[in-house]
């Protein structure tokens, strides 16, 4: 049931700070705009008044981590860690589906390419200030999608289009899809010229 994995490191680091703290004090681990590309995954002290009624408790040693209801889908999988390297110790946290809720193994084929693209793609595209969306499957099993931002008449598209997301969705989904379009690509048809 434990979504949120806390390393012992993070765990006693989570506890010393909370001993300087007013009694009662714990954690809230949080997202701020889940769902979206700018998800960030947060941690605050929580005190006893702050806790609200609906909130998950997940209990650790010393101290208890709270998480809102809204936050909770999102921080599916969730690691926090503290980790000490030659820069000094940073508290590291992990939310693989912050952007995104994690899609249910039985959801449609598009919902679980619309769920990949989300979580693996856009996020490569986003530095390039681009971004990709499914816009449907065909019967014959090919994914048509649409590149949107700075991918919109880039001419490496159709590279990024077969050598990326082609090959990533592919292996993903053996045997449910055949091929990946763009659907500039898909909706002129292999012969027209501009």
């Amino acid at each position: 049931m434990s979504q949120i994995q806390i390393s012992e490191n993070a765990q006693s680091h989570f506890a010393k700070l909370l001993a300087q703290q007013p009694e009662g004090t714990n954690i809230r681990v949080f997202v701020v705009n889940p769902g979206t590309q700018n998800a960030e995954c947060g941690v605050s002290y929580c005190p006893p008044e702050a806790v609200e009624a609906n909130d998950q408790e997940y209990k650790f040693e010393g101290f208890s981590a709270f998480v809102d209801e809204v936050s909770l889908p999102f921080l599916e999988d969730a690691e926090i860690d503290f980790v000490t390297d030659k820069m000094g110790s940073q508290l590291t946290l992990k939310a693989p589906n912050a952007k995104m809720r994690k899609v249910a193994d039985d959801a449609s084929l598009i919902e679980r390419v619309d769920y990949v693209i989300q979580t693996q793609v856009n996020p490569q595209l986003a530095s390039h200030g681009g971004h990709v969306k499914v816009m449907e499957i065909t019967e014959d099993g090919i994914a048509v999608v649409q590149f949107g931002g700075g991918c919109n008449g880039c001419s490496m598209v159709d590279v990024t289009l077969k050598e990326g997301i082609e090959k990533q969705l592919l292996a993903e989904f053996v045997g449910e899809l055949t091929a990946v379009r763009d659907v500039t690509e898909h909706a002129r048809g292999d012969h027209s010229y501009y």
